[in-house]
């Protein structure tokens, strides 16, 4: 791939600036001094002998020094070779602009110009880069000698800066301003030009994947009627060249062993404002895992009990992710069984017939190598602790060099630093290590804004204060307010990820939340304080226990409680059951819960399939007023297929509320299905309502939801491309959705109530989706028909949902 980048010396005058000198002038000077004109056999067989060297010109350097630089002695016979290599010394020397050797008699005149000093660095046309970045970057600087070829490699790292932002039209001009006791201003005239935009990413060679699949894949994007909102469409060369490795690590994770990036080049448009990429590249065959042995060469080690650890199955698509994943798992099971120094040494044999690749782990005994001392440079913020935290292995360890390279990539996952280099030397000894960790810090701060747009509660803004290295101890602080149409939430989080040093996290949230929906007769208010501890049971497993003192109310829109009031208006029709609920006023939740989790994505078997498995249950009865369990599970599978052009996902959803305490619950304690969970219908369109007719006599009744003891939803989502170009960021998707919403034994219905839905029944659902990938975020249009329904149910058959941040 040829990249351009403009880096000229213009030769052209302006007001009392001029161009950059050469050396290659002083050469000519040199040829005529000497009279070169004559046959060069005479000139090199002439030969000099001075006894004075008289040197002119001189300012800053003494002439001693000159005559130093020149290796000439006085009185003795110097060729003419000599004098050409006298005048090389002087002018590598660096300080002269101009050497002239002119020899007269028995005396040798030196005439030197001196290169000027730099008075000041100006920048001139920037304004992508500001100056103290271009001054970041730069050789030269005030005070300096001023020397031609530094300023020509300033101007090429400045055109270098602007080629990684994508503008590689840019040109970059250095001149010199003279000024007076041979000081100079250096200027460089800065023309950023345009950026370098990416029309087309195209693909030749591939054959299982579309070149639709393969873009989704790639950082480098195709401009699109939003380019002035995103900047992945910019031609980086730096993001090609990352491109080719993504290109890798997904065909190898895919089995494709033989795969490689041929070429990647960018073909300039017509109009030279843009490129087509083009990646050529060869795919090869698909290789699966064949046979999978474990071999001991270690007495310790049975290779049975290791054989054991091993979760891959023959038939397997082969993955590099697999085998470093079990590799991992043996090394684990070795320290715990006391098995120092073991290393996994895993021997591939390829078989091309059947497309398989046979896979022995070797149990060897690696060097006996500890671990003498970790050494930690450049964090100024970050404790040294933070950064140990991610080490497995301490002082005194035996020495595993894989671990080393997953600690690194711990380190910087960590997001605190720009730079994180962790390397290995040698220590007092051969049998000792010392890890080297430098790193450079980078902000961790950030301020959000968000937008979104539903229809549960209207257009919101969504503003965020995160500090992600709090006080440099590697916690989490963070500040969010929500405000939407219809509500309003405060939150105050804090995460430390290491409790007590440990692989413990522990997370505090506080806040407090208003609504004002359309959808419900009442107002509510709700603050709430949540700790939690969450750790790892396994490599796809995490337990998390938690606490929530929480108060809520509902609160009436008008005086509802007074019967007699003619309801012409939705303030004042709230249901009797509604009103009972109400009158409760503030109660107070104290819950005791957990959650667990299991994540097959994390082991990494299949890169196109997995699946999250979710239950957890809360008690509240510690203290408050309401005592109840409440449990939850939720089950999704994915799986994508046709070359992973269509997804298909399943999800499974269910919850059960057993109400233990004296008092009644309330429509906030129990379940309220909203379009996310049950498409198709209102937030709380569907379950148990209240329909009891209007008092006094008049004509109609109420229709609020209550909400339900027990819920069961089944989502079933198909995405697939339309076809479109893939610049504008199109997606379909059909879903079928069945659930159902009931129960209702612990209400109270003092008063005329009429409840309907109690039993409730299983509602059906299908719809078409629009999905809209946009600079500013997802979009996602959902329409939708009810099949089967209540007729008191509240169906929504159009659903937008958008979710933005920038």
């Amino acid at each position: 791939m040829v990249w351009g980048k403009n880096v000229g010396i213009s030769c052209g005058k302006r007001e009392k600036r001029t161009n950059i000198l050469y050396r290659g002038v002083s050469v000519v000077a040199l040829t005529v001094t000497f009279g070169f004109g004559l046959s060069p056999n005479f000139a090199e067989a002439q030969n000099y002998r001075f006894n004075r060297v008289q040197v002119e010109g001189n300012q800053r350097i003494q002439s001693s020094t000159i005559v130093a630089y020149t290796g000439i002695e006085r009185g003795k016979t110097v060729s003419a070779g000599k004098l050409n290599d006298a005048y090389q010394n002087i002018i590598d020397s660096g300080v002269f602009e101009s050497v002239d050797l002119v020899p007269k008699g028995n005396t040798l005149v030196i005439k030197v110009t001196e290169f000027p000093t730099i008075n000041k660095i100006n920048f001139e046309g920037n304004r992508r880069i500001k100056d103290e970045n271009l001054s970041g970057i730069i050789e030269s600087s005030p005070r300096r000698v001023f020397d031609p070829a530094v300023a020509e490699r300033d101007a090429a790292a400045i055109a270098e800066a602007y080629g990684v932002q994508g503008r590689l039209a840019s040109r970059v001009t250095p001149r010199i301003i003279r000024r007076s006791d041979n000081r100079v201003d250096l200027v460089f005239e800065i023309s950023e030009g345009d950026t370098t935009e990416v029309e087309r990413v195209s693909f030749l060679g591939n054959q299982v994947y579309s070149d639709r699949r393969l873009r989704r894949v790639l950082e480098t994007k195709q401009a699109g009627f939003l380019r002035a909102f995103i900047n992945k469409d910019t031609l980086i060369e730096d993001r090609v060249e990352f491109d080719k490795q993504i290109l890798r690590d997904f065909y190898l994770s895919r089995g494709y062993v033989d795969f490689r990036v041929n070429s990647a080049n960018a073909e300039v448009t017509r109009e030279r404002d843009a490129v087509f990429l083009v990646v050529d590249v060869t795919e090869g065959q698909q290789f699966s895992f064949g046979d999978i042995t474990v071999t001991s060469e270690v007495s310790e080690a049975d290779a049975d009990v290791f054989r054991q650890a091993l979760k891959s199955k023959p038939g397997v698509i082969y993955s590099p992710t697999i085998v470093e994943t079990e590799i991992e798992r043996m090394e684990t099971l070795a320290l715990r069984l006391g098995i120092d120094f073991l290393r996994i040494e895993p021997r591939v044999t390829r078989n091309d017939r059947d497309l398989t690749l046979d896979l022995d782990y070797v149990l060897t005994r690696g060097p006996r190598v500890f671990v003498e001392r970790i050494d930690i440079e450049g964090n100024t913020t970050t404790l040294d602790r933070v950064i140990r935290q991610k080490f497995r292995t301490v002082e005194g360890d035996p020495f595993n060099p894989r671990e080393i390279r997953r600690t690194a990539e711990r380190i910087r996952a960590l997001g605190f630093f720009s730079e994180a280099d962790v390397d290995v030397r040698e220590g007092s000894s051969p049998s000792l290590v010392v890890v080297d960790v430098d790193v450079e810090e980078q902000p961790t701060g950030s301020l959000s804004l968000g937008g979104s747009y539903s229809i549960d509660s209207g257009l919101g803004l969504s503003i965020g204060l995160t500090e992600n290295n709090f006080l440099g101890r590697g916690q989490r602080l963070s500040f969010a307010i929500a405000t939407a149409t219809e509500e309003d939430e405060y939150v105050l989080g804090f995460v430390e990820p290491h409790l007590l040093g440990r692989d413990l996290r522990f997370s505090l949230d506080l806040g407090v939340a208003e609504s004002d929906s359309s959808f419900s007769q009442y107002d509510t208010k709700r603050a709430f304080v949540t700790p939690a501890l969450t750790f790892n049971l396994s490599e796809s497993t995490a337990l998390q226990l938690s606490y929530s003192w929480q108060s809520s109310e509902m609160i009436a829109r008008a005086d509802v409680s007074d019967t007699s009031i003619v309801p012409t208006n939705v303030y004042a029709s709230a249901s009797p059951t509604v009103v009972n609920e109400i009158s409760q006023g503030e109660r107070s939740s104290s819950i005791v819960g957990f959650k667990y989790t299991y994540d097959s994505r994390l082991i990494g078997l299949d890169p196109n399939a997995g699946f999250l498995f979710e239950f957890g249950a809360d008690y509240a009865g510690l203290g408050g007023d309401n005592e109840y369990v409440k449990t939850t599970t939720k089950f999704v599978a994915q799986k994508m297929v046709f070359n992973e052009e269509v997804t298909l996902r399943a999800t499974l959803e269910t919850g059960a509320l057993h109400w233990l305490g004296s008092n009644n619950s309330r429509s906030l304690d129990r379940f309220i299905l909203s379009p996310s969970i049950m498409r198709g219908f209102e937030p709380g369109g569907i379950g148990p309502r209240d329909q009891s007719a209007y008092p006094g006599g008049s004509t109609g009744s109420y229709d609020d939801f209550l909400g339900g003891n027990l819920f069961a939803v089944a989502r079933f989502d198909a995405e697939f491309p339309l076809g479109l170009p893939e610049e504008l960021g199109l997606r379909g998707g059909v879903f079928y959705d069945i659930g159902n919403l009931w129960g209702l034994n612990d209400v109270d219905t003092s008063g005329s109530s009429n409840i309907v839905g109690r039993d409730g029944s299983f509602r059906h659902v299908v719809g078409f989706s629009l999905l809209w990938t946009t600079g500013l975020g997802p979009l996602r249009f959902n329409f939708s028909k009810a099949l089967r329904k209540e007729d008191f149910d509240k169906e929504q058959s159009f659903d937008l949902t958008l979710q933005a941040r920038f």
